[in-house]
C-alpha cells in the first residue's frame, strides 16, 4: 500500500562552523517514520575572523548568504512546503547577526529564528535521543560548536541539567592557538585547561551531583574523532545514528593531534581540512571533561539540533 504524506519540511541549522540542511517527507500515518530526501552540510565557518571580536567577518557573511541561497534552491527542487531555520552562537552574539538574519530573509525568503543557548541545548538533547538509547541512567551530552558548547545531563525521559557556554572551538582557537601552522604547544594545552577549569565550574558541580555514566558527543568534532577511529572520512549520508568511540581510540587521536602540525593533521585519515585545527582545541576540551568526570564510555551521535527540530515537528 502506498503511504500518503501530508507535507515536506526543511530543517536548517545555521551553526558557527557548519550549516546543515535536512529535508524530509512527513507521514500522515501515526507511528510511521519520515522519509529523508536530503541530508547535507556546508562548512561556512561563520565565526572565522570575527566571532571573538563580536562580529561576523565580511567573507563569512558572504559565505552564509551564498549557502542559504543554495539551500533555498534545494527546498524548491524538493518541493518543500515548510522551512524551519534556527541560528545559534555566531548570529546570537555578534553585532551584525540581526543584519544577516534580515539579509537572509530578503534574499531567500527564509525566516531564521535565533535561539538562546538553553533552547539549543534542549533541541540537541531531543535530537540525540533519536540516535542513542540513553535508558534510565544519566548521560552527559556534549555538543562542541564553533561559538558555544552545550552540556546536558539527561536520560531517555528527563533532562536533569543543561547549560550553554560561549567557549566554542573557534573561540578556543582564537584564544589559545594563534599560530595554526605549527604544533599546539604544551603551554597552550595547559592554558586552555586552566581556562576550562575556571569557566566550567557549573558543569563540574552538576556531574558530581548527577554522576553521568557515559559521554555522548553530538556531531561536529565527535564525528571527526569517529572517522579517525575508522580511518576514513565518511560522507554525511553514510553516517550511522551513533558510533561507539573507544576511549583508547580517542586517546590515540588526541596524541596524534597534539604532536602534528597543520599539514600533518590535514593528512590524518578522517579529518576534514576545515576541522584540522579546531579539532585540537576541541580534543583538549573533551579530554578535560573526561578527566573531571572519570567517564570511560564515549558514544558519538550523528543527530543533534536539526533532528531535535524534526522530532518536535513529528509531534505536531
Amino acid at each position: 500500500m502506498t503511504q500518503l504524506y501530508r507535507r515536506r519540511i526543511a530543517l536548517i541549522d545555521l551553526g558557527t562552523n557548519t550549516f546543515h540542511l535536512l529535508i524530509v517527507e512527513l507521514p500522515t500515518m501515526a507511528g510511521a517514520k519520515p522519509t529523508v530526501l536530503l541530508r547535507t552540510k556546508v562548512g561556512v565557518r561563520l565565526g572565522e575572523g570575527g566571532i571573538s571580536q563580536g562580529i561576523i567577518a565580511p567573507d563569512a557573511y558572504t559565505r552564509a548568504l551564498h549557502t542559504l541561497t543554495g539551500f533555498k534552491e534545494e527546498t524548491e527542487l524538493h518541493q518543500v512546503t515548510e522551512i524551519r531555520a534556527t541560528a545559534t552562537s555566531a548570529i546570537r552574539v555578534t553585532r551584525n547577526g540581526p543584519e544577516l538574519v534580515r539579509d537572509i530573509f530578503e534574499q531567500t525568503g527564509i525566516r531564521v529564528e535565533v535561539i538562546p543557548g538553553e533552547r539549543e541545548a534542549e533541541l540537541i538533547c531531543i535530537g540525540v535521543r533519536q540516535a542513542v538509547a540513553l535508558g534510565t541512567e544519566p548521560h552527559l551530552i556534549m555538543d562542541i560548536g564553533g561559538g558555544s558548547v552545550e552540556f546536558i545531563i539527561a536520560d531517555q525521559a528527563t533532562i536533569f541539567w543543561k547549560q550553554s557556554f560561549e567557549i566554542g572551538a573557534q573561540r578556543l582557537l582564537d584564544q589559545f592557538f594563534p599560530d595554526p601552522s605549527g604544533i599546539f604547544p604544551a603551554a597552550a594545552v595547559a592554558a586552555e585547561q586552566e581556562y576550562l577549569a575556571r569557566v566550567l565550574g557549573p558543569l563540574m558541580a552538576a556531574t558530581e551531583y548527577y554522576k553521568p555514566v557515559g559521554l555522548v558527543g553530538a556531531s561536529g568534532s565527535f564525528d571527526s574523532l569517529a572517522d579517525m577511529q575508522l580511518g576514513r572520512l565518511r560522507p554525511e549520508a553514510e553516517l550511522p545514528p551513533y558510533t561507539e568511540l573507544a576511549l583508547s581510540s580517542f586517546q590515540a587521536s588526541y596524541r596524534h593531534l597534539l604532536s602534528s602540525n597543520h599539514e600533518q593533521r590535514v593528512a590524518l585519515p578522517g579529518i576534514l581540512p576545515m576541522r584540522a585545527d579546531m579539532l585540537v582545541v576541541a580534543a583538549v576540551l573533551i579530554d578535560f571533561v573526561l578527566g573531571v568526570t572519570n567517564i570511560t564510555r564515549i558514544q558519538t551521535s550523528a543527530y543533534a539540533l536539526k533532528e531535535g527540530l524534526l522530532a518536535e515537528a513529528l509531534r505536531l
